[in-house]
């Protein structure tokens, strides 16, 4: 067939791969004049499908509360005269149970585990190379409180199988060795060694070269206007370079998707949820992160990436503003500093803030519309990187008329019908 891919960050990138590698006729189509300069230009680079869970889960809305107070606080709210921002919001609150919290994590944890594994494979295929590490994610708690109530998140992983160590501050300092100029700052960690890193922009230029000499077409600088219908099928897309036709098309927008199908009558929840992070080259190696290290009281990773550190975090909800705040830069540069002193030159940092792609439940969403020929691979949130590889690895499958090895009936947009959020 003939595909037409709307959106060329990982996700975009990644399903115009291996539809090409499938036999395909692929273009792809992006406002940006390269691959991966939007959220996946420079993200927290975990590929962690350990940490595959909602963001709405039970006792964060009084988390929420307490972050909101807090200096260097995870979570912001700037609240807007927009509806579509307050009804999501609602709907995340409303899968803030322990039944749904259930529920959505079942949905994540198989596509994230498949798509590292695909991932692997890529590795193993085509020598693709992007900076990465194999060497864990190493969650750590600054109070023991926390590290005691970890028994939750142990279970969940004990119920999927995912390997995990209970580290001690020697354990910790054991995987991390910078850590021990400041073991007085923690008490403990939770390790994932299955876990991995990764830059995104790396992963995802290299695959776009490798895309393109499957056959695959890249129409940069070009704006998607609208997607044209003709009964219960797409006839088109309309956009800066004209009128574009094909057998099937694929969104993968990020959060612009829910604007692009609303006229449709598709209603698709995906909201920009703002994170932020700076990039920093190392000044000492031996003061540096071996891996991903989590920050559990501010909820910001320090990965090392070649011969720089990436320091990601922060939710803020703002609607679509890319706009950077030095409040948010200042809790990056503070738990990089607190916890890695000696590792990188502050003073040559670049800072970012990106739009993830957020549901209200948490899961992503893959596969088919009420229009017989529309796709939709979206959603993915924090996730994007974890997720890719096998999001479109599943969605080349469905397109292809092939059963995908990973079960993703629960994650088409048809979820949203049948509940509220």
């Amino acid at each position: 067939m003939k595909v037409l891919i709307l959106g060329s960050g990982v996700i975009g990138v990644t399903s115009a791969y291996y539809l090409a590698r499938a036999g395909h006729e692929v273009t792809v189509v992006d406002r940006q004049p390269e691959p991966a300069l939007e959220t996946s230009f420079a993200n927290a680079g975990e590929v962690s499908p350990g940490y595959s869970s909602p963001w709405a889960g039970p006792g964060v809305p009084v988390k929420a509360i307490k972050w909101l107070l807090m200096k260097h606080g995870p979570l912001v709210i700037r609240p807007k005269l927009d509806p579509v921002m307050w009804v999501w919001l609602s709907k995340m609150l409303r899968n803030c149970t322990s039944a749904r919290y259930a529920v959505n994590k079942s949905r994540m944890i198989p596509i994230a585990e498949y798509s590292r594994d695909c991932l692997r494979d890529l590795r193993r295929d085509i020598g693709i190379q992007y900076d990465e590490r194999s060497q864990g994610t190493l969650q750590l708690f600054r109070h023991q409180a926390q590290l005691d109530g970890t028994g939750e998140d142990i279970a969940v992983l004990k119920q999927y199988g995912v390997p995990f160590e209970v580290l001690s501050r020697e354990g910790c300092i054991a995987v991390e060795p910078a850590l021990a100029a400041v073991k007085e700052k923690f008490a403990g960690g939770l390790r994932l060694p299955q876990d991995e890193t990764g830059d995104c922009h790396m992963f995802t230029q290299a695959l776009a070269k490798h895309a393109e000499a499957l056959g695959v077409r890249f129409m940069f600088n070009t704006g998607i206007d609208r997607i044209v219908t003709d009964g219960a099928r797409v006839s088109g897309v309309v956009t800066s370079a004209g009128s574009l036709q094909a057998d099937a098309y694929v969104l993968a927008l990020g959060s612009w998707s829910s604007r692009l199908v609303a006229p449709l009558g598709i209603s698709l929840p995906v909201y920009p949820v703002k994170g932020y992070s700076i990039t920093v080259p190392i000044k000492d190696a031996s003061g540096a992160p071996e891996s991903t290290v989590m920050d559990e009281s501010y909820k910001v990773a320090i990965t090392r990436l070649g011969n720089r550190i990436r320091v990601g975090g922060t939710a803020e909800i703002s609607g679509y503003s890319s706009q950077l705040y030095d409040a948010r830069r200042a809790t990056l540069d503070h738990s990089l500093t607190d916890l890695f002193p000696r590792g990188g030159d502050l003073s040559k940092a670049t800072f970012w803030s990106g739009l993830r792609p957020m549901t209200p439940d948490g899961p992503p969403v893959i596969g088919p519309t009420q229009y017989g020929n529309l796709h939709l691979n979206t959603g993915h949130g924090t996730l994007g990187w974890t997720m890719s590889c096998g999001s479109g690895r599943v969605l080349a499958d469905m397109l292809s008329g092939r059963k995908p090895e990973v079960d993703v009936s629960a994650l088409t947009v048809d979820r949203y019908k049948y509940r509220f959020g």
